[in-house]
């Protein structure tokens, strides 16, 4: 059965929008009579049958609903610094959400390659990373944010808190450090100064290796996203 994503699912009746009307009737050939999933993106999951199969403003009557803990047993926020190709991010945020991902952070950073983006068109790969793969939990996206201030709005973070660096001192393996409740920084090409670690590091995080060949952003940010699916999930 397709699924869909709607933010809002308390009417008993609810419509798609144009873009997306287009694509269930035109695209999919669905038409009145016929079912689907919808789901809001927090647990809620729901049954829902086409009752007019207008190609602008699809409508669907609301037939069951059910609530749906997520999948993964654990929760991962990982913040990154985006690099200069957002390719390469949408690329990150897509597969990350497939295998297990609850909060996405970006990171503006001393050595950073970019300082904005578009979070409109993060949330798109994420719906879509979302429905792809059957999920009813859609990731917290958050705007991207100076290193410092993330820092000191996440102090108080329960759980274990680590930095990815390429710099020197000591470093664990990160699978000896996830637990149920994981966060991760992953730094830009030119990885995290040395002012950034210390303040990390004050801040009661793990300094964390992802193995012994140096990582590009993206390839660092997915592997610790696999890390954390087989320690925790």
């Amino acid at each position: 059965m397709h699924l869909f994503y709607l933010p809002d699912l308390d009417a008993p009746v609810v419509q798609f929008d144009e873009d997306e009307s287009k694509h269930v009737v035109r695209v999919l050939r669905l038409k009145n009579g016929d079912t689907v999933q919808l789901t809001d993106g927090r647990g809620n999951l729901c049954v829902a049958r086409i009752s007019d199969d207008h190609p602008k403003r699809c409508r669907l009557d609301i037939e069951s609903k059910t609530f749906r803990e997520p999948q993964q047993p654990y929760h991962f926020h990982l913040a990154v610094a985006p690099t200069k190709n957002m390719d390469r991010m949408e690329w990150l945020l897509e597969k990350a959400v497939e295998i297990g991902l609850h909060r996405f952070s970006l990171l503006e950073c001393e050595h950073s390659e970019r300082a904005q983006v578009k979070p409109e068109r993060l949330e798109k790969i994420a719906i879509a990373a979302m429905k792809q793969s059957q999920q009813s939990w859609l990731p917290v996206i958050d705007p991207i944010c100076d290193f410092n201030a993330f820092i000191a709005g996440h102090a108080s973070f329960a759980g274990s808190a680590c930095i990815a660096h390429c710099g020197s001192g000591e470093r664990k393996p990160f699978k000896t450090v996830t637990a149920k409740n994981t966060l991760l920084l992953i730094g830009p090409e030119g990885d995290f100064s040395p002012a950034e670690i210390a303040l990390a590091l004050q801040h009661n995080y793990n300094a964390v290796s992802l193995g012994e060949t140096r990582l590009r952003t993206e390839t660092a940010a997915l592997a610790g996203c696999m890390t954390v699916n087989i320690q925790q999930g």
